[in-house]
């Protein structure tokens, strides 16, 4: 089943609009206006009002009479409207900032053709046509700048509105419900019996916000129940960019695929079977780890799964026409998720956590699929180094954050820069266990013997040099030389 409205949902949804007895901030009734110009206003003008009057969604509709409401059809077809030599739609969508998502209906309402468009509400920042932010008071639309009042109140708004609690479907009945969200992987995933009537069901996606009543009848479908329970992602429109893909490539660059698959179950109810795809997708490989040569993955299996659960839970959902992804190489495994993390890449170890997806983050904790204690990337560098691997590299390209985990390499073929990245996480691992960096603790990182315990001391030293670590007490004797990350 998808969200998509139906002819029917949307004629009936028409007639509730014409109902209302006068045009609200939200919704606004036309005749036969179709110009593009004033259409891209009003797109703004509604988004932010939705918005600021805590609707999940705005309406413009033709054909209906705006002082009585009747019927009265429309010449209005979007889809024969272009401006300039681009269809509206598209030079709509091109000039508005940030992206939100709208869509044009065209219907037959008692026989006479009417256009419903359906906006969005705006999120993070006020939606701007062109160059200008519009905004709704009463039946008149204006320059937001000129409102100062409601423009400091949407601002409000945005600050305290999270994703999740965002509405993904407005006025889905209870059937609707348990056949767009995998409602037994909830009860599963909390260890409870699942409820045996669907009063009981739908009590318990309620109190974890999953779901919530709707003031116009139904219920509405979070952000929150989607993305963790969506059967299908594709299903809410909202989200259909959200889906996790992951990419196998041939050699060490981008130009030849050898297996691309997109998920698209819900983050909780499919995190599972995602792991379970991308270890299947790993080469063995034979290192040597503590004491004995053998034969494993070529990444440690709880660094991949504690990469994905953050690639997922810290990704910005505002970014537009993005999703996670996981791309495998040769020689190395990259996560990538919209948005810039919110504290430095250097500071990943030590820092408290800190989730721009709060209650995202909170309920998967309890499903056991992360931490928010923040010792998620303690673990990837401890299991890189039990498997003495290069030390993993967080990377921050423009609007995105970006992990690499690299394959097994000979230190001797390990460069300056991997060797100095791999003293700074040891130091700063050692340090969040109340302990140092010395040369015996860095020859065990790299299995190197006592004997070259010289070349750990240039290792050291290149660490040093580049300002990553730094001497806990610079009197000490040589061979007691003790060091902390540079911050510390």
């Amino acid at each position: 089943m998808s969200t998509d409205r139906n002819a029917g949902y949307l004629v009936g949804l028409v007639r509730e609009l014409c109902k209302l007895p006068r045009e609200t901030e939200w919704v606004e009734f036309k005749h036969n206006n179709a110009d593009p110009q004033e259409i891209g206003e009003y797109l703004s003008a509604l988004a932010n009002a939705a918005a600021l009057n805590g609707k999940a969604f705005a309406y413009l509709v033709w054909g209906v009479d705006d002082k009585t409401h009747d019927i009265v059809g429309t010449d209005f077809s979007p889809a024969g409207t272009r401006k300039g030599n681009e269809p509206l739609e598209t030079w709509l969508l091109r000039l508005l900032t940030p992206k939100i998502h709208f869509r044009f209906h065209e219907l037959n309402v008692d026989g006479l053709p009417v256009v419903l468009l359906e906006i969005g509400r705006a999120f993070r920042h006020p939606l701007r046509f062109q160059t200008d932010e519009f905004i709704r008071i009463g039946a008149v639309k204006k320059p937001l700048k000129e409102a100062p009042d409601r423009e400091r109140a949407l601002w409000r708004i945005f600050d305290q509105t999270p994703f999740e609690d965002l509405i993904a479907v407005e006025r889905a009945t209870a059937d609707d419900v348990l056949r767009l969200l995998d409602y037994p992987a909830y009860f599963e995933l909390l260890a409870q019996p699942l409820p045996t009537d669907r009063d009981g069901i739908l009590k318990a996606l309620t109190y974890d916000g999953l779901i919530q009543l709707c003031e116009a009848g139904g219920w509405n479908i979070t952000h929150l129940g989607a993305i963790l329970f969506a059967k299908r992602l594709d299903d809410f429109r909202t989200l259909r960019r959200k889906t996790v893909r992951v990419i196998q490539y041939r050699g060490r660059g981008r130009t030849e695929t050898l297996r691309e698959q997109e998920f698209h179950k819900g983050y909780a109810c499919g995190f599972a079977g995602l792991i379970d795809s991308i270890n299947s997708l790993l080469p063995a490989n034979e290192v040597i780890g503590q004491a004995l040569r053998k034969s494993v993955p070529m990444f440690p299996e709880l660094a991949v799964r504690e990469l994905v659960a953050n690639t997922l839970i810290h990704q910005d959902f505002f970014v537009t026409g993005a999703g996670p992804m996981v791309e495998i190489f040769d020689d190395r495994m990259e996560f990538t998720n919209p948005g810039e993390p919110l504290v430095d890449t250097q500071r990943f170890v030590d820092t408290s956590p800190k989730s721009r997806n709060e209650v995202l983050a909170s309920l998967l904790r309890r499903f056991n699929i992360c931490e928010e204690r923040g010792s998620g990337i303690d673990k990837v560098v401890v299991q890189i180094e039990l498997f003495q691997l290069p030390a993993p590299l967080f990377e921050v390209p423009e609007g995105f954050t970006r992990a690499v985990l690299f394959a097994h390499r000979p230190l001797k073929d390990m460069d300056k820069a991997d060797r100095v990245r791999a003293c700074y996480l040891h130091a700063c691992l050692k340090w969040v266990m109340r302990g140092y960096l010395t040369n015996a603790s860095l020859r065990e990182r790299f299995g190197v013997e006592e004997k070259n315990k010289a070349t750990v001391s240039r290792y050291i030293r290149e660490a040093v040099e580049a300002d990553m670590i730094k001497p806990f007490d610079e009197d000490a004797a040589r061979k007691l030389m003790k060091y902390v990350p540079f911050w510390a």
